[in-house]
């Protein structure tokens, strides 16, 4: 049985390891991870990535946090759909994804038609990258929080009620302190994922140079013409997902230190 288990978890290694392992060592054999440096288009899909990921997740901060306390905290009615709301993101095509943005927040789309009468219209914009991002990198992070805030001990929160603090007193006081490391490996971990978006953003914001192409379009763009260049870039968006993964890791590390042992 221990054998058969070593080999099947050798087999799954090998599925998960040797692809990105390739792609990185073609990237550094070649010389194209170095020769792609240099290249301004690579520079501009970076910083637009950067950006762009930056104010997903404030958003996804911002919205997102409220969000976990409420599926945390309520137990009436309606909790499961709210929970299969949230979560759907995670498990729909990134092409539906993109379609049901569009649909909706596009020139024609219901919320889309009233926001471009007023000037602030969404799709093929910068601000579709940011939206599609948000939509579904979101999940990952409310998933995290509302683990964290289930698990903080109610005795705590109601110690503080007795004290006389007020319900955004606890929140502030106790609760978000309490579960701080794990909102930061849920936040990180959904930036990795807004980092690494494709095909809602191609198919809501579009592929254009320097508005919209950030750069998992990069390399998406550069594999039809040099296969080179989208290696490289490729390589560099794995370097910097492997090192938001470890820092999740260490950020959680002082959770797995403090949890009971049997």
């Amino acid at each position: 049985m221990r054998v058969a288990a070593a080999i099947a978890a050798g087999l799954a290694v090998l599925l998960l390891g040797v692809p990105v392992l390739t792609l990185v060592v073609r990237a550094i054999v070649d010389g194209s991870l170095a020769n792609v440096a240099g290249d301004p288009a690579v520079a501009d899909a970076l910083r637009l990535s950067v950006l762009t990921t930056a104010l997903s997740l404030a958003a996804i901060l911002v919205l997102g946090t409220p969000l976990a306390v409420v599926l945390a905290r309520h137990r009436g009615r309606g909790r499961t759909t709210l929970e299969t709301l949230v979560d759907l993101p995670l498990v729909l095509p990134p092409s539906v994804a993109g379609l049901a943005l569009l649909l909706a927040f596009g020139r024609a789309g219901i919320v889309g038609g009233w926001l471009d009468r007023i000037g602030l219209g969404l799709a093929f914009s910068t601000a579709a990258v940011v939206v599609a991002q948000t939509f579904v990198a979101m999940p990952l992070y409310v998933r995290a929080a509302r683990a964290g805030i289930a698990a903080v001990p109610r005795e705590l929160e109601e110690s503080a009620r007795i004290d006389g603090a007020s319900e955004l007193e606890v929140l502030r006081r106790i609760t978000l302190p309490v579960v701080a490391p794990t909102l930061a490996g849920g936040a990180l971990v959904a930036w990795a994922r807004a980092l690494s978006e494709f095909g809602a953003t191609i198919l809501f914001a579009g592929n254009i140079s320097g508005v919209t192409r950030t750069l998992p379009l990069f390399v998406y763009s550069r594999f039809q013409t040099s296969l080179g260049a989208s290696v490289a870039a490729a390589t560099v968006l794995v370097g910097v997902a492997v090192a938001l993964l470890v820092v999740a890791r260490l950020v959680h590390r002082p959770l797995l230190a403090d949890a009971p042992t049997a």
